[in-house]
């Protein structure tokens, strides 16, 4: 399955792949606040209002299959465009993001400029596979913008460019959800499965996301559930 950007969202979402791979510290038992390098949370899934559907009865048109030079190429102009977005984005609408919570595994983030607040409780992989498999940090966040009536959307950061339109998944507790693929990026493909999802993160103990890269490696993070109900409170106080 595939969709189309619009252009501030495209530029966006690459300044936050950008910024994820020039790497965040680990903030487990970090102090809130002390963290240098902080991702920014992506801004728009499937649900969202800056991406636009493609037809008029809620599906996904099918993308003509590519061939392996032209997926090759779309990698490498998808990374160089991540970089450009970043130096030319500087520091996101919302501000620079600010860690405001520690909680276990998990950790709650503020970014507010003006009126514009994003508040997100993010996390990463605890286990990676294949683990000789080389790529740039993954994350998962959980958003809310209030000035966009957007309450917890759900965002993967994989560190790798998959297959768009690719089967991956997220299991929580035997509980499988539909992932949609678009570059680095994932969202819950059936944007009202997304408080499912929610709450099976809270009552669960570690999240299983599979998917594969353009290259055809499956690939398998594994994140730990500890403090996210914490994490998710803190969010809510902070962006009600």
């Amino acid at each position: 399955m595939n969709f189309r950007f619009l252009p501030r969202a495209a530029a966006l979402v690459a300044a936050t792949v950008a910024l994820a791979c020039a790497g965040a510290a680990s903030f487990a038992a970090t102090p809130p606040g002390s963290i240098e390098a902080l991702p920014e949370a992506p801004t728009a899934g499937p649900a969202s209002p800056s991406l636009a559907r493609e037809d008029a009865g809620g599906g996904w048109r099918e993308a003509k299959k590519e061939t392996k030079a032209e997926e090759a190429k779309k990698a490498a102009a998808e990374k160089a465009d991540a970089k450009k977005a970043a130096t030319k984005l500087g520091e996101p609408k919302s501000g620079k993001p600010v860690q405001v919570g520690s909680f276990s595994d998990w950790g709650a983030f503020l970014a507010e400029g003006g009126k514009d607040k994003t508040c997100y409780a993010l996390a990463t992989p605890k286990d990676r596979a294949p683990a000789k498999l080389k790529r740039d940090p993954a994350y998962i966040f959980i958003s809310s913008r209030p000035a966009e009536k957007v309450r917890n959307e759900v965002s993967v950061i994989m560190g790798f460019a998959m297959k768009d339109g690719g089967e991956a998944h997220a299991d929580v507790g035997g509980e499988n959800f539909d992932l949609v693929a678009k570059g680095a990026n994932a969202w819950i493909k059936n944007p009202a499965e997304e408080a499912r999802f929610i709450d099976a993160l809270k009552k669960g103990s570690k999240l299983i996301v599979k998917a594969p890269s353009i290259k055809g490696n499956v690939t398998i993070d594994t994140y730990s559930l500890a403090g996210i109900s914490e994490a998710l409170e803190k969010v809510q106080k902070d962006c009600p």
